[in-house]
């Protein structure tokens, strides 16, 4: 029989081949044993239907046992090493909250520290919203910036759960979690980097879950609830967030009017809904103000937007035409935002299919698994459910709105994955429901998706694979481990770092924390002899190393000036 298989599966792609025996295999039972096969299936599955019945106890175990198996897992899987430049600029923001401020003060020294992603003026401070960077501060604060990431994928799994709950039946609600916790806690970018996805993902879960629980019983702690999860979308993936919730919006504008049936008084709605909503959407408001104001100057202007202004030339919906090339201190910069970003995306249709294909490539990636592909019998069900249409159109506006973008990063999709999962676990259901000449195919079938999920989950870290998409999660130790030999060395030190003419412009090494002057170790970028004179005299208290990331990433010698190429 397997050669059989083999010879029909030959021209199948390799990844497609696997689901379809796995497909077969499950199918065969269902063919053969159409009596037994439920019965075994239905057993295990009431088994963990009695257990997560009890919702409350069902949230508690879920977050520790995230936490436990990734703990389990270190070996295969250890604490990540950052890489990408917008991790470092995470964990700066991370460091900046750690030491109680939300930003530093500009450093007179500042041309040799700067860094991507990072505002200098008027004052020391990541671009990015704030939400990404408390978590960091937190697992800082427990002993490891990792710790918050630990956690926070937590506690997205449990909010997931909790807006499922909401939705589904208690057992359907925690196989979502479970295939959330598969895909995001074990090998995922999103638990093995510093960039973020799992906050925004946990706002959008609170706000889907709020608003249902709101409809049926008219709570303030769900007010408060929907609040937040409102603030956390608005303090992580502003845009994406702010159309996740305008169909939520009018969701809730259209109950508050009265239009839906409920016995409850519009008094009622507007006391115990609207005034601690309207309480906690002032207050959000107010902070995000405040934030600006102390990292820009102006309570209107984004810390995001300032770096755009100053930095960045190129666009960043697909209908931005590029700016004119700005001047930068440093050959990184020029070779970087006027060459690398303004040649990767040249408002073309060739450009729009190339960016598109990509977002679609790596989202794919990191929200479905190739098992997925067993679930289209079930999905056309979901497009005529009742029941799924805000999520529907949540997903639709969400993606439309994704596809308007240049760039393509999966953890910018992070507050729909709550609704993604919804929509799956809701084509589980309808897929489970199909017959064919009264053998239970749908039920097989959806044992298999799960089955290819955990295989997929396994593979990865038995091969220690930190993502479907490697390179979001694959930072070098190199820099780490200078850092970590000279932080033992006796006294202050001051590491010049020199890049050659070919130097790859993702490979960035000048990252600092929030304090310069009182840090142990800072990096610093060579500039031209009158900068790097006035760093040296600066930081005359200091021991000066060099280090050369492009010949020999793992040298440190005493720093000697060097002849450099003008920039061009």
């Amino acid at each position: 029989m397997s050669d059989f298989i083999d010879i029909l599966l030959m021209r199948v792609p390799a990844a497609l081949r696997v689901i379809l025996r796995i497909a077969f295999y499950f199918s065969l039972l269902a063919i053969f044993l159409p009596r037994l096969a439920p019965k075994v299936f239905h057993a295990v599955e009431s088994f963990f239907s009695r257990l997560v019945e009890r919702k409350a106890l069902a949230l508690i175990a879920l977050f520790f046992i995230v936490i436990g198996v990734r703990l389990a897992l270190l070996p295969q899987l250890p604490v990540p090493v950052p890489g990408i430049h917008d991790e470092f600029s995470y964990l700066l923001l991370g460091d900046t909250l750690a030491h109680g401020r939300l930003a530093n003060p500009p450093h007179p020294m500042w041309m040799s520290f700067e860094s991507f992603h990072v505002n200098w003026l008027p004052a020391y401070s990541s671009k990015y919203p704030p939400a990404q960077g408390a978590v960091l501060a937190l697992g800082q604060l427990l002993g490891h910036p990792w710790i918050g990431v630990l956690l926070s994928v937590a506690a997205m799994c449990v909010a997931i759960l909790w807006m499922l709950q909401a939705w589904l039946p208690a057992r359907w609600a925690f196989l979502g979690a479970a295939l959330v916790a598969l895909k995001f806690g074990i090998a995922n970018y999103w638990i093995n980097s510093y960039w973020g996805g799992a906050v925004a993902a946990a706002g959008g879960a609170l706000v889907l879950g709020a608003m249902p629980r709101i409809v049926r019983r008219v709570g303030a702690l769900d007010a408060l609830l929907l609040g937040l999860g409102i603030a956390i979308v608005a303090n992580s993936r502003p845009y994406e967030g702010l159309l996740f919730c305008i169909p939520v919006a009018g969701w809730f504008l259209w109950w508050l009017a009265g239009k839906t049936k409920s016995p409850v008084s519009p008094r009622t709605r507007i006391v115990r809904i609207f005034a601690p909503l309207a309480v906690v959407l002032t207050l959000t408001i107010a902070f995000i103000g405040y934030y600006n104001w102390r990292l820009t100057g102006d309570a209107l202007l984004f810390p995001y937007v300032l770096n755009t202004r100053t930095y960045r030339t190129a666009g960043l919906f697909l209908w931005d035409h590029p700016k004119d090339p700005l001047e930068y201190h440093n050959q990184q910069f020029e070779d970087f935002y006027n060459g690398w970003e303004r040649d990767d995306y040249k408002n073309t249709w060739l450009d729009v299919r190339k960016v598109t294909v990509e977002k679609l490539d790596r989202i794919g990636g990191t929200y479905f698994w190739w098992g997925a592909l067993l679930l289209l019998p079930g999905l056309p069900f979901v497009f005529f459910d009742r029941k799924m249409r805000l999520p529907l159109l949540i997903f639709l506006l969400g993606t439309a709105s994704l596809l308007t973008l240049i760039w393509s990063f999966p953890h910018y999709a992070s507050p729909l994955t709550c609704v993604i999962f919804l929509l799956l676990v809701q084509a589980i259901r309808h897929l489970r429901t199909i017959h064919l000449a009264g053998r239970p195919f749908g039920l097989a079938l959806s044992w298999a998706i799960f089955y290819l999920l955990a295989t997929d989950v396994g593979l990865s870290v038995k091969n220690h694979v930190c993502d479907p998409l490697e390179w979001t999660c694959q930072g070098d130790p190199s820099r780490a481990t200078i850092a970590k030999t000279v932080s033992n060395t006796p006294g202050k030190h001051l590491i010049m770092v020199r890049y050659e003419e070919d130097h790859n412009l993702h490979d960035e090494w000048v990252y600092n924390g929030a304090e310069i002057d009182a840090a142990k170790v800072l990096w610093a970028r060579e500039l031209d002899p009158a900068q790097n004179a006035k760093l040296f005299a600066y930081f005359k208290d200091r021991q000066i190393w060099l280090v050369e990331p492009d010949s020999d990433n793992t040298e440190l010698i005493p720093y000697s000036p060097a002849a450099l190429p003008a920039m061009h």
